[in-house]
């Protein structure tokens, strides 16, 4: 429906997480993390292939001790998407998920302890091919920094950051990305908006602890969007105290409102008045629900009446417009057909399975004859 995003991203190192590259010119991936017990594979691998059906590009497993380590070996073995392991403390845990395929590993090399820990830590992710996160929290800085600070602030989470990255610098390694977490807005923009101009290394964006679905998908929003705006940030997790296939509803929907991700269908819908030929809301969350399971990119407007609705249905890939005694349905900006009121959802459903066939057909074939 609209050109090219008109944001500029900033230019960084390109690291791969499994298969999915990160950072560079690379899309920005979109991201969550299983809140199930890692020792139960099988809920934690049932809930993976749920983020992957969802779109997840990168999903992250909390591995607390040795024996989620084993069960991360075998949970690993059962998905096809990337897997970062989210390890804290102890370094041999690091080490025994690099020997069972881990993709990443998210580390603070700061709590791994002794300089000969780090050192074999980062000696099994260049010897296995695996780069390193660096995730820094306002709510676990070093206990030095807060004493420095006071309190968190966006120049702690950028001085416990680059004590970080020296730490691999040190050891030459540059296989890594980046995250400055806080749950106040203003405080991550800031540290994220610093650090993005001291290291070439890809960003990892996140609130972190943004809070339930509403409430935390606002505050992620203003947040990773202020901060995308700027060209900031090669991968994104949207922390939700939610079902985790809603962080990446959420990011992506974040991703296409500014044109830097296309996947699934993009809804073009009125909020509904008394001027409208059919119940808009009622449409519009019978066609979400329905077409969850489209990832090709496809423009569609809803609007309840003629004030607006031609005008959007020009624009989109399929459009429809109230009108009485029936509603005018536009294909690629061209009226088509009329639907009444009766079984409208069945048929607008029909028509749009119909334009992603075609268009997915269309694409295979350019494909093809290149």
């Amino acid at each position: 429906m609209h050109a090219q995003s008109p944001i500029i991203r900033r230019q960084s190192r390109q690291i791969h997480v499994g298969q999915v590259p990160v950072g560079g010119d690379a899309p920005i991936s979109v991201q969550s993390m299983t809140n199930t017990n890692t020792l139960d594979v099988a809920a934690t691998v049932a809930q993976i292939q749920r983020l992957e059906a969802a779109g997840a590009d990168i999903v992250r497993v909390s591995v607390p001790d040795m024996d989620a380590a084993e069960a991360f070996g075998q949970i690993k073995r059962q998905v096809a998407v990337p897997l970062v392991a989210d390890i804290h403390f102890d370094y041999k845990i690091a080490l025994r998920v690099a020997e069972l395929g881990v993709d990443c590993l998210r580390i603070n090399p700061g709590n791994i302890g002794r300089e000969d820990r780090v050192r074999a830590v980062v000696s099994a992710a260049r010897d296995n091919g695996i780069p390193i996160r660096i995730g820094v929290n306002a709510g676990s800085l070093e206990k030095d920094l807060q004493k420095k600070y006071g309190e968190p602030t966006p120049a702690a989470l950028v001085e416990s950051a680059m004590r970080h990255i020296d730490h691999l610098d040190r050891l030459d390694f540059q296989e890594y990305k980046v995250s400055v977490k806080a749950s106040d807005v203003f405080m991550a923009v800031a540290a994220y908006r610093d650090l993005a101009g001291r290291i070439e290394q890809p960003l990892h964006l996140g609130i972190t602890e943004a809070g339930g679905l509403r409430s935390g998908t606002v505050k992620s929003s203003i947040g990773l969007g202020l901060l995308l705006m700027d060209g900031i940030g090669d991968t994104i997790r949207v922390s939700l105290a939610a079902d985790p296939v809603e962080e990446i509803k959420v990011g992506y929907d974040m991703l296409k409102s500014l044109r830097l991700r296309a996947k699934g269908i993009n809804f073009i819908a009125c909020p509904s008045c008394s001027r409208q030929n059919f119940d808009v809301i009622g449409t519009m969350n019978a066609l979400e629900e329905r077409l969850e399971d489209i990832m090709t990119p496809l423009d569609v407007s809803v609007i309840g009446c003629v004030v607006n609705g031609p005008g959007e249905a020009k624009e989109s890939d399929i459009g429809l417009t109230g009108g009485s005694p029936a509603n005018l349905v536009y294909i690629d900006g061209k009226p088509a057909s009329k639907l009444r009121n009766d079984n409208l959802v069945d048929e607008l459903e029909a028509l749009i399975r119909t334009k992603v066939r075609e268009k997915e057909a269309a694409e295979k074939d350019t494909i093809a004859r290149g």
